[in-house]
């Protein structure tokens, strides 16, 4: 057999691989991402491409004797809130939480006790919640919610009010794909889309979507291109 490495993919791997793996106590990941608008300056495939980009920026630097398999990411994911914008692709919540539930159970049967569930975006978070629950009570077995957007930038790389509500579309995301994937971004229409989260925030209102009393929201609410932040602040230094 030959040696696997100490990161592989499970699409390379032979069932007898993936138990080697399960022996030695691998951890497996699977990315969550989405299909869906991020204004017409990114393209749809924005939360995989930082989903992918992260994964290879952060896996080699691990402890070479933690094995660690990467499972095919999970592309579509739950866009509800995405869906007046052509392009986005959604699973509905049900669907989505049972797919990740389903995904979970194939890895607890091949052996593994431990995953990571890797989202980059915000829709899927509920149902990274309730699947790790649902796959610990099942299985017993480990499960990490590693949300990226709960990671913290470096400080003072953008002001707060840009942090806080610029979520989708804005100077962070725009950062991270010239970073990553600069021939997909139209700088040429960097723009900046101020959310109503803001100008809530402004009045000292403890409701609004990023409140500390929230409320569900379609993307269109909170402004009307879909995209909240100021996206002309990014470089890809930032990313």
């Amino acid at each position: 057999m030959d040696k696997i490495a100490a990161v592989s993919n499970w699409l390379d791997l032979t069932p007898q691989q993936i138990r080697c793996l399960a022996a030695e106590d691998a951890v497996a990941v699977l990315p969550l991402a989405a299909v869906e608008q991020h204004g017409e300056h990114l393209p749809l495939s924005t939360d995989l491409d930082i989903a992918e980009g992260l994964l290879r920026a952060a896996l080699p630097q691990l402890d070479p004797q933690r094995r660690v398999c990467v499972l095919p990411a999970l592309a579509v994911g739950l866009s509800l809130e995405h869906t007046a914008f052509a392009g986005t692709l959604s699973l509905s919540p049900e669907c989505a939480l049972t797919t990740v539930c389903e995904l979970g159970d194939s890895v607890a049967r091949a052996g593994l006790r431990r995953l990571v569930l890797f989202n980059t975006h915000g829709g899927n978070k509920a149902v990274v919640d309730m699947a790790a629950l649902k796959l610990r009570a099942a299985h017993g077995m480990l499960v990490v919610r590693a949300n990226y957007f709960r990671f913290a930038p470096p400080e003072d790389a953008l002001p707060a009010a840009e942090l806080r509500h610029g979520l989708h579309g804005g100077a962070l995301e725009t950062a991270m794909m010239l970073h990553l994937a600069p021939h997909k971004v139209r700088c040429e229409v960097l723009a900046n889309h101020a959310s109503l989260g803001q100008a809530m925030d402004a009045k000292g209102s403890l409701l609004g979507p990023e409140g500390e009393a929230g409320f569900a929201w379609m993307a269109q609410d909170l402004n009307p291109h879909g995209v909240t932040g100021n996206a002309t602040l990014a470089d890809a230094a930032l990313g």
